[in-house]
């Protein structure tokens, strides 16, 4: 039986962050999930990393989180439930921090831990931004050095620095909630999370959907320290190399940018920035609100074309 949706609701068909649901005259209701494998050994950590990363695709469409709930997956027979209960604290420690309840959730026994939030909120109809409206003549700009997930594999791998093992954690745990009050307060055209995707896959989604093109400048993409020599010496994840191979039928890279920097722009992220697509004559008000915010970076990175041949281009 078809459904009739309210106007303006958004559903799994298109590539946005949220489920989107008229409230009122004034709000939109977004509603998302993300959860899991742990990606460092710390439970309270994981649990916090976990909740930062679930937060973000209600930042990323310009909302305000109401309330959440736990989403987890534990082996009890074979692990110590204070495990979990260490997971579960760093969760409420992160959703505690923007004054914003748990009110329940669900477990369930599964021989891999997993842990994330169902995340409820909302966003004034005014304030909404889509991943489907980036412009020709926009420029772009991320708010999150890129690396996440080969400095974690190199975690596993006992070849990254204990510095930089402090450095990933700080940068995962950090809220996109400065820069969504940023884009709110200046107006943008577009904007995502990177996530999984990596940076060339949520990009490209972004691009199909507002029929659009980008070029983006490697140099001028803020990086974790050490990433580079990391992924050099093969510290990369599986879900890396498979979103490489899967934008380079759509993405043409320059002769100079080496597969080490390919890879890091695909790199699958966890809890990573936001991409912003802002018109230019906005650029410089929006840096300058990103910083007055605490984000951990401001670069413009690219800018956004008519579409062309390649949908993304790489100098």
């Amino acid at each position: 039986m078809k459904i009739d949706l309210p106007k303006n609701t958004v559903g799994f068909s298109s590539y946005e962050d949220c489920a989107v649901y008229p409230l009122d005259d004034q709000y939109y209701l977004l509603q998302s999930v993300d959860f899991f494998t742990p990606i460092m050994d710390d439970p309270f950590s994981i649990g916090q990393i976990a909740a930062a990363n679930s937060l973000s695709d209600n930042y990323a469409m310009g909302g305000n989180p109401l309330h959440a709930l736990n989403i987890a997956e534990f082996p009890s027979d074979d692990l110590p439930l204070d495990i979990l209960s260490k997971i579960l604290a760093g969760g409420l420690d992160i959703v505690e921090k923007i004054g914003i309840p748990i009110l329940g959730g669900h477990t369930l026994k599964d021989p891999i831990p997993k842990y994330g939030l169902v995340v409820t909120g909302r966003v004034k109809k005014e304030n909404l931004t889509l991943n489907s409206t980036a412009r020709a003549g926009d420029v772009l700009i991320l708010t999150k050095p890129l690396g996440t997930g080969i400095i974690t594999t190199a975690i596993k791998n006992e070849k990254a620095p204990v510095s930089t093992i402090e450095q990933i954690k700080d940068i995962m745990i950090h809220l996109n909630q400065g820069a969504a009050e940023a884009m709110n307060k200046v107006g943008v055209n577009a904007c995502t999370d990177i996530t999984g995707y990596g940076l060339l896959g949520h990009l490209l989604e972004m691009c199909f959907s507002s029929n659009v093109s980008a070029v983006i400048k490697f140099n001028d993409c803020p990086l974790v320290e050490g990433v580079f020599e990391l992924a050099q010496q093969g510290n990369v994840p599986g879900g890396t190399k498979r979103n490489l191979d899967y934008v380079l039928k759509n993405v043409d890279f320059a002769k100079e940018i080496s597969p080490a920097q390919q890879l890091i722009l695909a790199d699958a992220q966890t809890s990573g920035g936001l991409l912003i697509a802002v018109p230019e004559n906005k650029a410089e008000v929006l840096q300058d609100s990103l910083i007055a915010n605490n984000c951990l970076e401001s670069a413009i990175i690219g800018k956004v074309y008519n579409v062309a041949e390649s949908t993304i281009y790489i100098n």
